[in-house]
């Protein structure tokens, strides 16, 4: 972070201006929203200035600006329209270690005023450390739209409420699920409606209250969560209100580190990883944890790369849960294949040259090999491999042997829908060769098929995930961009 976000209280506390125009204007705005005490020191002032004057609201120090007007004062803004005085005025100001913002100069600014959606007393602030104001500004239109106008009221509604809620329930992880199911449930949504006013929404979390007293510990439960293959932007809704709810979060060696970082701050995060070759935690030990935590009462989202029921050993925990009688949920993912392949411009299916999909795994449970590789070996489909990339030459040599003719086309997809996202394209004869040229790494998605040869040409066109530079194999980055 260039800057540190801060909200910083000014009711009663005296703020200077300096300048009189209409930029100065619009920042006393904002500082008499908050409550500060605004003086301005210009030789003159427009309008709106003026009146604000004349009706007692700001103090105005006709005149050029001079180091002692910035006696007392908490933070300063300078916002006229001659950059020799706004230095002055931020040279003084630092000086006397008095936070202070120029309008339009990052440089001589100790803090910016970043773009506010108002919904007091929820205040949400954007910025682009002065880098994209009009973007802020765009984000700000978004936020604007999506936040509900009356959102202020249950938030003043929860904190008249906020005492008697903690007198009542003591216990902090308890107290915070009933806010959660309160700001989720039908209470809030009459109160944003306006449906019912501040009074009825009262007395109905009041009988609420009462009702729960002397009841039990609430049930721990678990969250089945498919992660998708790395980039967050595949996350559903649901998946990400489970991660945000979660008291305990379990994640694998598929989950990137962005998506993690969606947990609530105060989450506890366990790694529970895998990778051949290393000691890592067993599935076993996995599931005994999920049971542990869930008895003890905890919520926990259990995290996994993809769609949790396709190679993920979701129905294998679920079962544990199961049997132990725990309430689970389960959130779909985007799977590896269709991630991967639609980032990389394949087509899965395709008339002219896959009429079916198959996914397969690269090793079985056991390392025993159920694979039917006659099935596998037929023309026109296309075959998925997952975890492959260790078994790359047996699964090369098993389809060979079975018929597969050497030139049919085949991809590997490095880090799929990550920013370090490569395309690797060759035949199985040559397939390899060039895997290793390109010292790819695990995460790797591999893909046989004629489909492949379409990535060729789609991948000029394709925005998903943007060409970067070309070398020995495609390679492809994510781009930033907005949605709407």
């Amino acid at each position: 972070m260039d800057y540190f976000p801060i909200f910083l209280k000014l009711t009663g506390q005296a703020v200077l201006v300096v300048g009189g125009g209409e930029v100065a204007a619009r920042k006393v705005d904002l500082l008499l929203r908050a409550g500060a005490q605004v003086k301005v020191v210009a030789p003159e002032l427009v309008e709106s200035l003026a009146a604000l004057t004349a009706a007692g609201t700001i103090t105005h120090v006709a005149g050029e600006f001079a180091p002692e007007h910035l006696s007392g004062v908490r933070l300063a803004i300078a916002a006229t329209d001659k950059p020799s005085i706004n230095a002055w005025v931020a040279r003084q100001a630092e000086q006397l270690n008095i936070p202070v913002n120029v309008v339009d100069d990052r440089e001589l600014s100790r803090f910016i005023v970043p773009a506010i959606v108002d919904r007091s007393p929820v205040v949400v602030a954007v910025a682009s450390s002065g880098d994209a104001p009009v973007l802020t500004r765009r984000l700000r239109e978004k936020l604007e739209a999506f936040l509900p106008q009356r959102l202020g009221a249950v938030a003043k509604l929860a904190g008249r409420l906020r005492s008697a809620v903690k007198q009542r329930i003591e216990a902090p992880a308890a107290r915070r699920r009933f806010w959660e199911n309160f700001f989720d449930g039908p209470i809030a949504a009459d109160v944003l409606s306006g449906r019912i006013d501040a009074e009825a929404a009262e007395a109905r979390i009041d009988a609420s209250l009462r009702a729960s007293e002397g009841s039990a510990k609430p049930p721990g439960e678990v969250v089945l969560v498919g992660a998708g293959p790395g980039d967050p932007g595949l996350l559903t809704l649901r998946a990400l209100r489970a991660l945000q709810n979660a008291d305990v979060v379990l994640y694998d060696r598929l989950v990137s580190e962005p998506i993690v970082d969606l947990a609530r701050r105060d989450a506890e995060r366990i790694y529970v990883g895998k990778a051949p070759g290393d000691a890592h935690v067993t599935q076993e030990n996995i599931n005994a944890l999920l049971v542990k935590l869930a008895k003890q009462g905890k919520r926990v989202c259990r995290l996994k790369g993809g769609d949790p029921f396709i190679f993920g050993r979701g129905g294998e925990e679920l079962e544990a849960l199961a049997q132990a009688g725990i309430r689970f949920e389960v959130v779909p993912g985007i799977t590896a294949a269709a991630g991967c392949a639609a980032y990389a411009g394949i087509p899965l299916t395709h008339r002219d040259h896959a009429q079916s999909l198959t996914l397969v795994t690269g090793h079985c449970k056991g390392e025993t090999d159920k694979v039917d590789w006659d099935l596998l070996a037929r023309p026109g489909q296309t075959v998925v491999f997952y975890m492959g990339l260790g078994h790359l030459e047996g699964i090369v040599a098993r389809l060979r042997e079975r018929g597969v003719p050497a030139d049919r086309a085949a991809a590997i997809v490095e880090h799929g829908t990550q920013a370090t996202q490569r395309v690797i394209t060759a035949t199985l004869a040559d397939l390899a060769d060039k895997v290793a040229e390109a010292q790819v790494a695990s995460p790797a998605l591999l893909i046989v098929g004629e489909v492949t040869r379409l990535h060729d040409t789609l991948r000029w066109f394709n925005t998903t995930a943007p060409r970067a530079d070309e070398i020995s194999a495609f390679a492809f980055s994510n781009e930033g961009r907005l949605s709407a």
